[in-house]
């Protein structure tokens, strides 16, 4: 009889819940209610680490955000990111889009310690990692939406294909939407998602080429505008400074808005891979357009393509684990 109420019990639950944000996977559901009665305080848990974390360091907003999609992008949404190297595990972390600079770790190892105690073996670290990223994006100031739940975790990690995947800040505007495409992503997605560098910072060596030899002529990126240009000039030299840090947004680095969106229209996107929305596709371009000129629009479709991205391949039902330790899987 209580098997059969809780059955009901999530079938009325589905009903109910937002049809964007209940998602049919291969092992069952991801729905926003999932730990509602074996865990009715994680959501709680996870908003008050990740507040204290952003609180401490507004840059770590952008950081959660940016684990999200390096996970998901790699093998789905399965916390394979968080993984140490370990025996036949060589960790997603030592991958060219991660290594020195994914950040944030430490900040998951919290949730999930604090999870521990609260109800052992019971919240994913891929379900925290997307609830991280969508508090963190509300406490910059973006959109709020229902984060489906139900992931489970990898028993593996993919050095490959983090090296593969992941777009890269260099990659030509197709190769990007066919990254995007392979994940059951489409341009739609990729603008407003893209749309998440109106925080966080990129790293000199990310877009030293299109201030010094963008095609191989020693001549800058034309596509940059040179006022800005001269001004990145001056801490991202030809050589040396490889770390030195700079605002993806320089308009307002910390608040999630779409100022991004208008600084590519100003042709002063930082790195090349965001201002090729505007140079390389119409219909991204007018994208871009639409989103500068409609803030609301931009938050609409941006939570949109989170669920969506929140989606790719999770591991659900008996497949999987639900570790105890983010960074190394059950022993």
């Amino acid at each position: 009889m209580a098997q059969s109420l809780s059955f009901f019990m999530v079938i009325v639950l589905l009903a109910f819940a937002p049809i964007c944000f209940s998602t049919k996977t291969y092992g069952g559901y991801l729905f926003p209610q999932f730990y509602d009665q074996s865990c009715p305080q994680a959501k709680e848990i996870v908003k008050f680490i990740v507040a204290k974390a952003v609180a401490k360091e507004a840059r770590m907003a952008a950081s959660l955000l940016r684990l999200h999609f390096h996970d998901c992008f790699v093998k789905g949404c399965d916390a394979s990111l968080l993984l140490d190297s370990s025996g036949s595990i060589i960790s997603e972390k030592r991958s060219n889009p991660n290594r020195n600079s994914a950040r944030g770790f430490e900040v998951i190892d919290e949730i999930k310690k604090a999870l521990e105690k609260e109800c052992p073996q019971t919240v994913s670290c891929a379900d925290i990692l997307a609830l991280a990223a969508r508090d963190s994006t509300v406490l910059a100031g973006g959109p709020n939406w229902e984060v489906p739940l139900g992931r489970r975790d990898s028993r593996g990690a993919s050095l490959s294909g983090s090296n593969n995947n992941i777009p890269a800040p260099n990659n030509t505007f197709n190769t990007i939407l066919t990254k995007f495409k392979l994940k059951g992503l489409h341009i739609v997605d990729l603008v407003a998602l893209s749309g998440s560098h109106t925080i966080g910072n990129a790293r000199c060596t990310s877009f030293r080429q299109r201030l010094y030899n963008q095609s191989g002529n020693s001549k800058p990126d034309f596509t940059l505008e040179e006022s800005y240009a001269a001004q990145l000039r001056t801490k991202c030299p030809r050589s040396g400074g490889d770390q030195n840090l700079f605002f993806l947004d320089f308009v307002s680095p910390t608040k999630f808005d779409n100022s991004y969106f208008k600084n590519l229209l100003a042709s002063k996107g930082l790195l090349n891979s965001d201002q090729i929305l505007v140079t390389k596709n119409q219909e991204s371009f007018n994208l871009v357009k639409q989103y500068a000129d409609k803030n609301e629009l931009f938050f609409e479709q941006f939570a949109k393509s989170m669920v969506k991205m929140g989606n790719i391949s999770p591991l659900t039902g008996s497949r999987g684990e639900i570790r105890k330790n983010c960074r190394k899987i059950n022993s």
